[in-house]
């Protein structure tokens, strides 16, 4: 085997492997929306509300991520899901955590968290 054709299948597995990895990435974030994510689209607005007082400012961005499920503190047998969202109010950014109660049917929220994103 020459060095050319080394070099040559050095690269098809380079790119082989890329590939892979890259359509498993782009299928881990394709995974489908949470039950519960509509729900937490709605209070959004309420929270950053709440929070300040009404504005027309105000601004929720469309995307939910789910994030890692916490434990309840109650029962460390039981796992809350958490959904978070972003808002805006002018230039300020708010990170907004919603805690759900994991139910097949409805969607209990038991907690919630708001944190202004700035750097002090």
């Amino acid at each position: 085997m020459s060095l050319k054709t080394s070099i040559v299948s050095g690269c098809g597995l380079a790119v082989a492997v890329c590939a892979m990895t890259s359509a498993a990435a782009s299928a881990a974030l394709e995974q489908p929306p949470h039950r519960c994510a509509s729900a937490a689209t709605e209070q959004a607005p309420k929270l950053l509300a709440f929070h300040f007082g009404p504005d027309r400012r105000i601004e929720i961005d469309k995307t939910v991520r789910v994030l890692a499920p916490l434990r309840n503190p109650a029962n460390r047998a039981q796992h809350l899901d958490v959904l978070e969202m972003w808002g805006h109010i002018y230039k300020g950014q708010y990170r907004m955590r919603f805690i759900y109660a994991p139910s097949p049917k409805d969607c209990v929220l038991v907690g919630q968290e708001i944190l202004e994103y700035a750097s002090l």
